[in-house]
């Protein structure tokens, strides 16, 4: 299955990110899914895409040319996609993604998951979507789609489908991409 995962270019300030950005890559290549993400080599987005490769796994990086020319992609990765722009780099990611999943990040990850829940609302794609929720992070988030479901600018259907956990594990199994058995 191929993942697209959005996340920080910065790594936070707790270590828990760094541990569960590594533990997702691992369990990403262990369940011989392909990361699809944003092709850059700094903070959660680098050190996911390097434990995805440390252990075996397939990893497809997606950078605008300008990111590119500031010296941010990764160069080790299986494939790496250069597009023209940040909304060309959203489609690419979404066209090659089975489902789609939010670490923390700040502004591009906030952008990122408000689009592709966006297009799933709209019918745009029919793909599962997790937020990975380490240390409370989206916590605040939940309250506000719970407030906008409350009142009525949100469906509720549409904020029961997305998936929230705080483990990797147990949200990749609630995606369907991860079994007790390991794949």
């Amino acid at each position: 299955m191929n993942i697209c995962v959005f996340c920080g270019s910065s790594m936070g300030n707790e270590d828990i990110y760094i541990a569960s950005a590594k533990e997702l890559g691992h369990l990403l290549a262990r369940s011989n899914s392909t990361l699809i993400y944003g092709g850059g080599n700094i903070g959660l987005m680098g050190l996911l895409a390097d434990s995805a490769l440390l252990h075996g796994g397939k990893v497809i990086g997606v950078i605008p040319d300008f990111l590119l020319r500031r010296e941010v992609a990764h160069r080790g990765l299986t494939q790496l996609e250069v597009v023209d722009s940040m909304h060309e780099r959203k489609r690419r990611m979404a066209d090659l993604a089975e489902a789609f999943i939010a670490l923390p990040g700040g502004w591009g990850t906030l952008d990122e998951l408000a689009e592709i829940l966006t297009w799933k609302q709209l019918g745009l794609i029919d793909s599962p979507i997790g937020l990975l929720n380490i240390n409370g992070y989206f916590d605040h988030l939940v309250a506000q789609m719970k407030v906008m479901t409350r009142d009525g600018f949100l469906a509720g259907t549409n904020l029961a489908s997305l998936e929230i956990s705080d483990s990797p594990i147990s949200l990749l199994t609630q995606l369907g991409v991860y079994s007790v058995q390991g794949t």
